[in-house]
Parts: structure tokens; sequence; C-alpha cells
């Protein structure tokens, strides 16, 4: 919980979801996830997937009902967000949208059969995938699905872009779905310098959208260092301003409605 912490000291607030990423052979929930899921805030689970077809074939079936008793047994609510499935570099995993609908579809009907009823359901694929990789044709249908996400990081450039651009497309076929919207990432380049925080000022009024009813700012830099690649550096530690902006949108009440305030000495 050290680096929750240290994100709630910056922000003058307790955090309301924790998110954390799990590959698709990984055990969980791990200590860490029952330390979140034990106190007030809300454990998101991202659970990377493997071969969609595989999985339809049954072959891991096992394996996903040992991860159904697992979640069932830790007995409080979890966001389950589902694989990442629109990005081109899972292709070769993803197959197609009609396989990964059928893949989510398998899961979730391997959860139901397990009487798992604590997961909430998360579907989401990248912001930009609204633009140019047809992500609605992997949407799995309303019956499916609990809330819709996107994953809304700008993409990897020193070219400034407002959250108001990468966001419009996925806003615009959200709000035809009747289900909350949940912003699964987003975050302000280290590659913005001096303009991070007029980013995040920005951002802090897009998605004060009446649908949007969680965000989830990614303060990390583990992608860059797994691509080294310094674009991808999101984290705000260590900029003074972006970490303002931050916390300004953090305590605004459309973002804090339970307006919970650190613990002293944390």
């Amino acid at each position: 919980m050290a680096p929750v912490a240290a994100l709630e000291r910056g922000l003058g607030r307790q955090v309301d979801i924790v998110q954390r990423y799990y590959g698709w052979k990984a055990d969980f929930p791990a200590p860490e996830d029952r330390a979140v899921a034990a106190g007030p805030r809300q454990l998101m689970i991202t659970w990377k997937g493997g071969d969609t077809k595989e999985i339809v074939s049954g072959r891991f079936d096992r394996l996903i009902q040992a991860r159904a008793h697992a979640i069932k047994a830790l007995g409080k609510p979890v966001f389950l967000r589902w694989r990442d499935m629109d990005a081109g570099a899972l292709a070769g995993r993803v197959h197609d949208a009609p396989s990964f609908v059928a893949a989510w579809k398998h899961v979730r009907t391997i959860f139901a059969a397990e009487g798992v009823a604590n997961v909430a359901w998360v579907w989401c694929p990248t912001a930009n995938g609204f633009a140019g990789r047809n992500a609605p044709s992997y949407y799995p249908g309303d019956d499916q699905v609990d809330w819709i996400c996107a994953d809304a990081e700008p993409t990897p450039s020193a070219t400034y872009m407002d959250l108001s651009e990468s966001t419009k497309l996925f806003f615009d076929w959200a709000k035809d779905r009747p289900k909350p919207v949940m912003i699964g990432e987003f975050g302000a380049p280290v590659a913005y310098g001096t303009r991070r925080a007029e980013w995040l000022r920005r951002a802090a009024v897009v998605l004060q959208n009446p649908q949007v009813k969680a965000v989830l700012y990614f303060d990390s830099d583990e992608r860059a260092e797994e691509r080294r690649d310094t674009r991808r550096r999101y984290a705000v530690d260590g900029d003074a301003r972006a970490v303002s902006a931050l916390r300004e949108l953090a305590t605004l009440p459309y973002f804090n409605p339970r307006n919970v305030p650190v613990t002293p000495g944390r």
C-alpha cells in the first residue's frame, strides 16, 4: 500500500479505487489485493487475457474456475477488467472481434456457474480504438457488461493532445449505452513538459460528464521502463505543478463525493 499512500498524500485525499494488474496465468487476489479489499477502497483487477480461441475451446477452464473461486472467496466487491482487446499488438491472441466476444462470454459463463456474485464486469478498450480500430465491434452486449470503460492516455508523442480529442468518439458511442462509464487509465505524459498541469486542468473539465462515474489516473512509469520509451511516463511525483493540478482535479466534489481525507500520519 506504500505507493497508494504516497499518492494519497500528494492528492490530499483517500482514493476510492486501487487498480492492480495481472497476467493471464497469474494467481490473484494477492495479499496486497486483500489489504485493499479489507479497507474502505474498492479493488479493480485488470486481468490480461490469453488466446481467445483457446479460451473458447475450454483449454483454460480450470484456470478460470480457480480465479473465480479466489475472487468469490475474497468476499468483497471487485471490479474485473478482463483483458485489452483492440490494440494492434494483441491481434495474434485476440484474433478478431467475434473471437473476443465469444471468449468474454465463456469467461463470464464460468464465473456464473461458480456462483461468483461479487464482480462488476468492466469492458475497457482504448479510446483510440473508437477512431481507427472499430472498438465497438468488440462489445459483447449490454447483458454482458456492467461498466463501460476506455483507456485514454494520449498517444506516446510530444505533440500535445487534449483529453477531449482522444475521448470524443468514445463518449459519443457511450451515450447510447445504459451503463455507467469509467476511464480506466488516463495520464499527462512527461513529454508534455510544462503543459502537463494545463492538460490535467482541461481533463478535469472533460471528465465532468454526467455519465462518467469513475476515473483512474495511471500514476506509473512502468510502461516506459518496459519499452524503454520515456514518452510513456505518466507518474506525477517530482513535478510540483502536475501534482498540484492532479490534486485540484481529485478534490473537486464531482470526483470526490465522499470527501474522505488522508488519514493523519500517512
